[in-house]
């Protein structure tokens, strides 16, 4: 459908832009308002305080037991995410999905469904990709709670997670998201798949930075990223990981409402 792609384009145009710009101002610590250092928490210590008795609750999966990773995917839906979902379908594996609402939920409700049957965790990425820190509370509350209402309405699932765009959050972001029920995740492997669409050096990125308990920050609106999937999925296993959703990163402990995890 060439308009659908039209606008694909020009979103992923965009998005590419400010991510550069983010990018260039800062690193992955950033620039937060009202804060001088962002305090995350790790997998790890969330399994350790669930206690070593307490079940996986995620099948066979115990990532206290075996090396897993999480690829986690922003911005979408997109033009693209069909044919991720077919390469997530033949892996094997489950991803996150931080779903982004404007010209995305609302352009591919039929993917978002699609995810949430094949087994995915849908997650909240804002409805206009605003910068969180530089808005308002009651923009803040919009931009959190319209996603969340329409990926319940398409799925029946409320999603419990949520990544600020760029990564940027302050305190007034922690105690919003508290409000609403959502955890915030950042990640620890970036491609910066933003800056390229050569999948080699996509693959290349993530690879050299995974380790066992990873979160995996990709885009699949950007043309290089699924052509990129496969080969990371295959290199991944072939290291031993195994590749889970953010929960099941977790698992037996939860996402607290308000905390931030990476």
């Amino acid at each position: 459908m060439p308009s659908l792609s039209g606008k694909m384009t020009k979103t992923g145009t965009r998005l590419r832009a400010i991510a550069t710009l983010a990018a260039a101002a800062s690193s992955l610590t950033l620039a937060l308002s009202g804060c001088t250092k962002l305090e995350t928490t790790s997998p790890s210590s969330v399994r350790g305080a669930a206690g070593a008795q307490a079940p996986a609750g995620f099948g066979t999966v115990d990532c206290g037991r075996v090396k897993c990773i999480a690829l986690t995917f922003d911005a979408g839906p997109s033009e693209n995410s069909a044919r991720l979902l077919d390469i997530l379908k033949e892996k094997k594996v489950p991803a996150t999905f931080f779903l982004l609402g404007k010209r995305h939920i609302d352009t591919y409700p039929e993917l978002v469904r699609r995810m949430a049957d094949e087994g995915h965790e849908l997650a909240n990425h804002t409805w206009t990709h605003k910068i969180l820190t530089d808005a308002e509370p009651d923009e803040i509350r919009e931009e959190l709670e319209r996603p969340n209402k329409e990926i319940e309405r398409l799925t029946g699932q409320r999603p419990t997670l949520m990544r600020p765009p760029q990564g940027r959050t302050d305190d007034t972001v922690h105690e919003i998201s508290r409000e609403l029920g959502l955890a915030e995740v950042l990640w620890s492997v970036t491609a910066k798949d933003y800056q390229t669409n050569d999948s080699d050096l996509i693959t290349e990125r993530v690879l050299k930075q995974s380790s066992r308990d990873g979160i995996i920050l990709l885009h699949d609106i950007y043309d290089g990223t699924v052509p990129a999937v496969p080969g990371i999925i295959d290199a991944l296993k072939k290291r031993g990981y195994v590749l889970v959703t953010v929960p099941q990163l977790l698992a037996p402990g939860k996402a607290e409402p308000g905390k931030v995890y990476r």
